[in-house]
């Protein structure tokens, strides 16, 4: 593959684009320039209509760069063109990034992250925290006889007292379906019919 120099001025975006490129992006894009220069060439056609790298010629053209490195292919059909353009988007997506691999990165580079892409304040908090729970990993394990048994009771007397609430639950609500919902049977006295009123005591007499 033949790499060559070409001027931003003669080249094209396509009329439509299958990416869409966000401010974000292009600002990350300038971050990764000016840190790494161009890495990888734009790829046009015979014509200098961008194929694959819009967001990088976008990013150029706002450092107010002249020229690219340019990957041009001829002879392409436009159903070759497209097939092109939408294939270089969705190859990318369907990567994984490998965390395990990422944060040994990170740990590695932590007196260092302003990294193309990434916050750098989210990635020292990121190392900070991955550091603390190592530290909580670290230390399992290694209490002593003493503080195990202070955990077992703590335990066991938090179940004891959820038991101990549950039954008097239960019994509370037993209770409260035996009573009558308004009054007690009827009962009498003296050939009069009374009631007793659950809230007061009082007899109610019929």
């Amino acid at each position: 593959m033949k790499i060559i120099k070409m001027k931003l001025a003669d080249m094209k975006k396509p009329e439509k684009n299958t990416r869409l490129h966000a401010e974000k992006q292009l600002q990350e894009y300038e971050r990764s320039i000016r840190m790494f220069g161009q890495i990888r060439p734009i790829v046009v056609d015979d014509e200098g209509t961008i194929l694959a790298g819009v967001g990088l010629y976008e990013a150029l053209l706002r450092m107010n760069e002249d020229e690219a490195d340019v990957y041009c292919m001829d002879g392409l059909t436009s159903v070759q063109k497209k097939k092109l353009m939408i294939a270089d988007n969705k190859i990318f997506e369907l990567g994984v990034d490998n965390l395990e691999v990422l944060n040994e990165f990170l740990e590695e580079l932590k007196e260092d992250l302003d990294i193309p892409g990434f916050d750098e304040e989210i990635l020292h908090q990121m190392v900070s925290d991955a550091e603390k729970v190592t530290e909580k990993i670290c230390e399992y394990g290694k209490l002593d006889v003493e503080e195990i048994q202070k955990i077992q009771q703590i335990g066991e007397r938090q179940k004891g007292m959820y038991e101990k609430t549950t039954q008097e639950d239960d019994a509370q609500i037993q209770n409260e379906s035996k009573e009558p919902q308004e009054h007690e049977t009827e009962r009498t006295e003296s050939d009069r019919k009374f009631v007793i009123c659950t809230r007061c005591g009082e007899k109610i007499w019929l």
